[in-house]
């Protein structure tokens, strides 16, 4: 068995999950515009569910967006604390015989 060490630059650098993000906002959105449908009065015709159906076709895209771009900017933010680092990676090659 032989073992190589090599040395070898790398970047350190603590990036936003953008899925949580995604999620966290279309939440957030969907929270929004439950509040909002609850602070208007609802047509009588239509009724408060349908309503706020309607409503969070508009809401939780746009909290899904305001999510995206938050992750967006911490990501470019995050790139300014990038650290390097020198790694050593060593590779073991297994030199038995296999014949049986």
């Amino acid at each position: 068995m032989s073992e190589t060490p090599t040395e070898t630059q790398v970047t350190i650098r603590r990036a936003p999950k953008v899925p949580v993000f995604l999620i966290l906002g279309g939440a957030l959105g969907a929270t929004v515009t439950l509040i909002l449908t609850m602070l208007q009065p609802a047509d009588p015709n239509v009724g408060y569910p349908a309503l706020f159906g309607y409503f969070l076709l508009y809401g939780l895209p746009a909290g899904v967006a305001l999510g995206g771009i938050v992750a967006v900017v911490l990501d470019l933010l995050s790139r300014r604390t990038t650290r390097s680092a020198t790694a050593e990676v060593t590779r073991v090659d297994d030199e038995s015989d296999d014949s049986r």
